[in-house]
C-alpha cells in the first residue's frame, strides 16, 4: 500500500493546533520531528529508509517537554484518490501556518512500523500500565503490560492526551467495571482498560479500518473475548461504569448529551484531546450532568473527568 506523505514546517508553540488539525483532515498517522536550521534542507537524496533514521522523532515522554523551537510535522494520508484530495486540501489549509512551503509527495509501502519501533523503549503510566514494543520485558511483578506490535495508527501512549488517559485509567478501580472507549482509534484504551481489570469493553469508532486494527490488537494482547467494536450508530442500548473519550473538543461538546446518557448514574468519565483553552467549553457541556474533578493538565493539553450525577 502506498501513502501520500504531508511534510509541515512550524513553529513549536503551533505544533498542537496543527496536529489535531491533520487528525481531523483525515490523517492515518502524525509524527513530529526536530525542524532546525540544519535540517531545513528537506530529505532531496535521501532514500526512505535513510530519512527516516535521520530525525530525531518527537514522541515526549509524559511530563517533557520539547526543546526545538521549529518542528517538521508529517503527516501520512491513503494515497487513493480521496486519501490524495485529502492532503492537498491540508496542504493548502495549513499553508499559513507554516514557515515554509508545504511539501508533498508519494510513499511506496514499506515496514514503517518495524523502522519506527527501533526507536522506541518501555514506557510507563501511572504506577503499574506499561507500553512495551515486543521484544522488551518489563520485570516488575506488578506490571500490566500492553504488548505493542503497531501499524501505522497503534497508539504508543507517547502523545500528552493518550497518556493523560492512560495514566487516569492506572489510578481508577476498574475490576469488574465495564468500558467504553468512544473514538477508540486502535483500541489502546479499551485493550488498557481490560488489562487493568475491567471485564468487557465496547471500542466504538466511525472508521472501520480503526474497528479492524482495534480488534487486532486486543488480539494480540489476548483481550479480544472481552472486547467489542461497532460504529456510533450501532450502538447497542446500554449504560457503562467508565466512558473514554480522547478526540476532540468540538465533537465532544457536540457529543454531551450521547456521552452523558452512555454513562450510568455514579459511573465515571474521562474526556480529552482538549486544548487548554478550550477546556471551560467543554466542562460547561458537562457540569449539569458530571461532578467534574479539576482538570489535569500536560503540555497544551487537558483531561477532564467527573462521576455521573444520579438520575433525578
Amino acid at each position: 500500500m502506498a501513502w501520500i506523505e504531508l511534510e509541515l514546517l512550524v513553529d513549536r508553540d503551533a505544533a498542537p493546533l496543527i496536529e489535531a488539525a491533520l487528525e481531523n483532515a483525515g490523517a492515518l498517522a502524525v509524527t513530529l520531528d526536530q525542524g532546525n536550521d540544519e535540517d531545513n534542507d528537506g530529505l532531496a537524496g535521501l532514500t526512505d529508509a535513510d530519512a527516516a533514521h535521520r530525525h530525531q522523532v518527537l514522541e515526549p515522554a509524559p511530563g517533557e517537554t520539547p526543546l526545538w523551537r521549529q518542528l517538521r510535522i508529517t503527516a501520512l494520508f491513503d494515497a487513493s484518490p480521496a486519501g490524495s484530495q485529502q492532503a492537498e486540501s491540508a496542504a493548502q489549509l495549513l499553508t499559513t501556518h507554516c514557515l515554509a512551503p508545504p511539501s508533498l509527495h508519494r510513499l511506496e509501502d514499506q515496514p514503517w512500523e518495524r523502522l519506527w519501533l527501533e526507536g522506541l523503549q518501555p514506557q510507563r503510566f501511572g504506577e503499574r500500565l506499561w507500553i512495551c514494543p515486543r521484544g522488551h520485558a518489563i520485570e516488575a511483578a506488578d506490571a500490566v503490560v500492553i504488548d505493542l506490535d503497531p501499524g501505522l495508527a497503534f497508539g504508543t501512549g507517547h502523545h500528552a492526551t493518550t497518556a493523560l488517559c492512560l495514566e487516569w485509567l492506572d489510578r481508577t478501580p476498574l475490576a469488574g467495571s465495564t468500558l467504553i472507549d468512544f473514538g477508540c482509534g486502535s483500541g489502546i484504551l479499551a485493550i488498557a482498560a481490560l488489562k487493568l481489570g475491567a471485564v468487557r469493553a465496547l471500542a466504538v469508532d466511525h472508521d472501520p479500518q480503526a474497528l479492524e486494527a482495534t480488534l487486532e490488537n486486543a488480539c494480540a494482547n489476548g483481550v479480544d473475548e472481552r472486547l467489542s467494536v461497532c460504529e456510533p450508530g450501532r450502538m447497542p442500548r446500554e449504560t457503562a461504569d467508565l466512558l473514554v473519550a480522547n478526540i476532540l473538543a468540538g465533537p465532544l461538546v457536540e457529543l454531551a448529551p450521547t456521552l452523558s446518557q452512555l454513562t450510568r448514574p455514579g459511573g465515571q468519565l474521562a474526556l480529552s484531546g482538549i486544548l487548554l483553552h478550550q477546556a471551560d467549553n467543554v466542562s460547561s457541556a458537562y457540569r449539569a450532568t458530571f461532578a467534574l474533578e479539576p482538570p489535569l493538565e500536560r503540555e497544551d493539553w487537558v483531561l477532564i473527568s467527573g462521576q455521573r450525577r444520579a438520575s433525578p
